[in-house]
């Protein structure tokens, strides 16, 4: 875990499902300002949020009005806010309007983008279909991810990937029984990600607790390491049940290894069964 007197090359957080919704006093809107306090507070040296989708609850204009409010409450002490879709943003609906309306509200350049920071790659995938629940991604884009993942490793440097749905069978709540998975070309993205074993994948989706055994899917060399995010708005559980809760990460890179730290928003600590290290 963390040394003496180290410090990470780069650090930042990931949180999904923040779910706002046009009341200010509604618990996930709490939760949400909640957890933005909680990194301006602990993470001065963060270079961004990353955001695995469902940003709102419906994608309406007042809900993303209430996120420019939250954001502004906190934004001379955040670092910038990089957020993917989710299917509550985009689903359903005329697809170019629900688009168009997340990408005018967040400042992001289109369903899928990419940032490199200090030399990192940081990669948003989204669906290019309004469907209900699942993602589509275009062949495009998934060549897109490939030749990204290819610079990445070609520079010697991990990945890191955010997508709302998981992978099928892989993280907590992406279980066929559980049925909260939801890539239509789950195959053809699991062979991508196998060619770049230093990639890190964080989704979000089923709002499924930290605490649960398959939190984590590890990396073996051959696939990468990826991350149920959990949720900002709400949690769930093995049992099928709701669990009030808010949950995300901490994410710290060394040149040899990564941790990634699940955070307790809404109690102000860390989520002790979900602190990770992986290896490079």
């Amino acid at each position: 875990m963390r040394r003496n007197g180290e410090n990470p090359l780069i650090a930042f957080q990931v949180i999904t499902d923040t779910h706002v919704t046009a009341d200010p006093d509604h618990l996930y809107n709490r939760n949400f300002e909640q957890s933005l306090r909680d990194i301006a507070d602990n993470a001065p040296n963060s270079v961004g949020i990353m955001h695995a989708g469902d940003v709102t609850d419906h994608g309406f204009p007042a809900e993303y009005e209430e996120l420019r409010r939250i954001v502004g409450l906190y934004q001379d002490k955040l670092p910038p806010i990089y957020m993917a879709t989710g299917n509550h943003d985009v689903g359903l609906g005329v697809w170019a309007s629900r688009l168009g309306s997340f990408l005018s509200a967040t400042g992001m350049t289109a369903a899928y983008h990419d940032h490199w920071i200090d030399g990192y790659a940081f990669l948003f995938l989204g669906t290019e279909q309004g469907l209900e629940l699942f993602c589509d991604l275009s062949e495009t884009q998934l060549q897109w991810l490939d030749a990204k993942l290819g610079e990445a490793a070609a520079a010697g440097k991990p990945a890191f990937v955010f997508l709302h749905q998981p992978l099928k069978n892989t993280t907590a709540g992406s279980m066929e029984a559980q049925k909260w998975y939801g890539v239509t070309q789950d195959d053809e993205l699991k062979a991508i990600l196998a060619r770049y074993p230093r990639t890190f994948l964080f989704t979000g989706h089923g709002h499924w607790e930290m605490e649960a055994p398959c939190n984590h899917a590890v990396g073996d060399g051959r696939t990468p390491a990826m991350f149920n995010a959990a949720s900002v708005a709400y949690l769930w559980t093995d049992e099928d049940v709701r669990k009030e809760g808010s949950q995300g990460y901490y994410v710290e890179v060394y040149a040899d290894r990564v941790l990634v730290r699940g955070r307790d928003f809404a109690a102000g600590s860390w989520v002790e069964a979900a602190q990770y290290e992986v290896l490079l």
